[in-house]
């Protein structure tokens, strides 16, 4: 029976996973024309996955030589003759291609592996490629994996730079070369440096100038996550409705193959169901897992604490950070695949990554304590018998513990902190049961829209600094139409006004068939 895998590549025979033949034929397109690329992606992206996928693709028309420097211990690119002896003995690793190696080429790599004092360098295997694609009845496709734990070596440096090499002598003399060769890795190949010669310490240049770009989606769609929902179904008959589950799951992750194999695995392991609650359920469990990519992370975030606090002001004050493509902590995010360019801005790459900072940012503050303390002593009160949260009550407490603690509130603090306290507060009430986000495209200095997801669930609650009358009846509309898009008939909106004449309190208002609670800080 088939299961939702987590760890390693995942293969279509074993596991459910999304359809990969559209991705994997685009790539093609790239083998096909020659060109030379690197796949680089963050951790638990899909690489492994899509390059296995590929290669049961190519084997047809191309030799595909495939291997992983996870194989290569780190002492093999202390010296390029120990490198050439690792790499003869990938070769030899792998036994349906070493079997159908031409025989010259078979006997060269049985050479270089018996030398002991006179060891083979970089330029003999760079012979031995020639000679292998001359031999061969088909193109050669070479291909490599975790490239990472290489690209600190000058050996590897200097392997590319024969790579590179190979492939401007095809270019402009015809001379045999590989058909394609595919770097896979977080790290961008392209931007290393390296010494044109050892001896040379000043002219660097790039060995991996010559790779074209990449720029094929890998994240997972709505469709295609639903495709493998369906074939989970057709085992198991659940009667899940796939296309509603397939559009939670991408919202959620917007499309990060490991949280969507993972919420996945969740659900079916741990019984969750395949609702929108059992999707909650599942990520409510990743948030609280202590896994290596969100310890990736939070150890960014601690090396860039300069970034760190652009992320939170982002996330917490709805300020915008241009997207700047020279600066290294973003372009380090970038990478690992925590942050994206979203219109010239960065923003946090999926809706789960934004959830842990939040849980973080607000977990390691200390400047509300007294909130969040408060929230905790009395969470009992704000559920009500039938499990429902009692949002107007959460309200009206906060507004009241919020005016008694700072009672000389300026405007600068109401809206710089107001809502931030309000998230915190809201946080200590439903931790362990709930969770929450807000969403993108109302985190602005006007205002804010806080999904709770609990228990099944949504609530939806409009965080606003007042702007007067005018702006205030906008945001009631607003929220009507946004309590629409959620199929709700019940919203709240929480107002932070500079004006000294408002009644503090929470009242109910109706919006046409909606109903709104307002409270006003």
């Amino acid at each position: 029976m088939k299961f939702f895998n987590t760890t390693g590549v995942c293969i279509p025979t074993k596991h459910y996973m999304v359809d990969l033949t559209e991705r994997v034929k685009e790539i093609k397109k790239l083998v096909d024309a020659g060109k030379y690329f690197t796949i680089n992606r963050a951790r638990q992206y899909g690489k492994t996955t899509t390059l296995y996928a590929l290669s049961k693709e190519l084997d047809a028309e191309y030799v595909v030589f495939s291997f992983s420097f996870e194989g290569i211990s780190g002492n093999s690119f202390s010296t390029e003759e120990k490198f050439v002896k690792s790499f003869c003995r990938q070769i030899k690793k792998k036994p349906l291609l070493y079997s159908h190696l031409p025989d010259i080429i078979k006997a060269k790599t049985e050479e270089f592996l018996r030398r002991d004092e006179q060891e083979a360098g970089l330029d003999e295997l760079s012979l031995l490629f020639i000679e292998w694609i001359e031999h061969s009845d088909k193109p050669i496709v070479m291909i490599i994996d975790e490239v990472d734990s290489a690209t600190n070596n000058q050996v590897f440096l200097d392997f590319l730079a024969q790579i590179r090499n190979s492939y401007m002598n095809r270019e402009m003399d015809e001379a045999p070369a590989f058909q394609s060769v595919i770097l896979a890795g977080v790290t961008d190949v392209r931007h290393l440096k390296g010494k044109i010669r050892p001896e040379d310490d000043h002219r660097v240049n790039s060995p991996w100038n010559i790779a074209a770009d990449f720029d094929i989606d890998m994240s997972l769609s709505a469709d295609g996550i639903q495709g493998m929902l369906k074939n989970y179904e057709a085992d198991h008959h659940t009667g899940m409705d796939t296309e509603t589950v397939a559009e939670i799951i991408r919202k959620y992750t917007n499309g990060y193959p490991y949280l969507v194999s993972r919420i996945c695995h969740l659900i079916d392991t741990k019984k969750m169901g395949w609702s929108a609650y059992g999707v909650d359920e599942a990520v409510k469990g990743i948030l609280s897992e202590d896994n290596t990519l969100f310890d990736s992370l939070m150890g960014k975030l601690e090396n860039y604490p300069n970034l760190k606090g652009q992320l939170r002001k982002i996330l917490l004050k709805g300020e915008t950070i241009a997207f700047l493509p020279d600066d290294e902590a973003q372009k380090q995010l970038r990478m690992y695949g925590f942050i994206v360019n979203s219109h010239n801005r960065i923003a946090v790459a999926n809706t789960v990554f934004e959830m842990r900072l939040y849980q973080y940012f607000i977990g390691e503050s200390k400047q509300n304590n007294d909130l969040k303390q408060r929230a905790s002593e009395m969470k009992s009160i704000f559920i009500m018998d039938d499990g429902w949260l009692d949002v107007p009550k959460i309200m009206d407490h906060f507004i009241k513990e919020h005016n008694r603690i700072h009672k000389e509130q300026t405007e600068k603090f109401l809206e710089e902190e107001g809502r931030e306290r309000f998230i915190t507060y809201v946080s200590a009430i439903i931790n362990g049961t709930g969770t929450y986000s807000i969403e993108e495209q109302t985190r602005n200095h006007r205002r804010m829209d806080l999904l709770i997801y609990y228990l099944g669930r949504r609530y939806v609650i409009e965080m606003k600094i007042w702007r007067g009358e005018r702006y205030h009846t906008n945001g009631e509309k607003q929220i009507s139409d946004y309590l629409e898009y959620w199929n709700l008939d019940t919203g709240y909106l929480l107002s932070f006004s500079f004006n000294k004449n408002k009644e503090p309190g929470v009242k109910r208002v109706q919006i046409g068939n909606k109903v709104v609670f307002e409270g006003i800080v």
